[in-house]
């Protein structure tokens, strides 16, 4: 499930400046070791940590090598990815330097069946104020409706509608 903080927040530019507004994010726990993901595919896959390790290690320095050679690489059961840069455009020819580089940047894109994964993921909505305190929550999956946790298997409401867990 993917867990997703709604905090209400007064926008700062744009046509509704100083105006209140639900503004949604995901919710990161935190970030897993290395080692955390190594113990966790050992016991998947049976494999010794130590032979994992290696492996892990060996990818992730060819990923690299041959991303920063100008390769698209595929990142396993994951997508790929690729390094690419933003730049200055100039008219003539003898003003083109790398100095024009103005970001390096990693462009990754998922896999199929990693989009597939997410699209099918079910999402917690936890709605807070702008004073930090729950007004709201909403689970649903990826349908579009809205699941009422009071009376499971009502078929939800239209995502528009309500139908949450606080009376509201």
């Amino acid at each position: 499930m993917i867990k997703i903080k709604a905090q209400e927040r007064k926008l700062m530019v744009g046509p509704k400046a100083g105006t209140y507004m639900y503004q949604m994010t995901p919710e990161t726990y935190s970030t897993l070791t290395e080692e955390k993901v190594i113990e966790e595919a050992s016991l998947r896959s049976g494999i010794q940590k130590g032979a994992l390790k290696a492996a892990y290690d060996a990818i992730g320095h060819t990923i690299k090598a041959w991303g920063t050679e100008g390769h698209s690489v595929v990142v396993p059961g994951l997508g790929t990815m690729r390094f690419a840069v933003n730049s200055k455009a100039v008219e003539d020819v003898n003003l083109v330097a790398s100095s024009l580089i103005t970001t390096r940047k990693i462009i990754f894109t998922p896999s199929v069946d990693v989009k597939k994964a997410l699209k099918e993921a079910a999402i917690s909505i936890t709605c807070y104020d702008r004073n930090g305190n729950v007004v709201k929550r909403v689970n649903s999956g990826d349908s579009g409706e809205i699941e009422d946790p009071e009376n499971p298997g009502s078929g939800g409401e239209d995502a528009s509608g309500g139908g949450d867990d606080l009376g509201q």
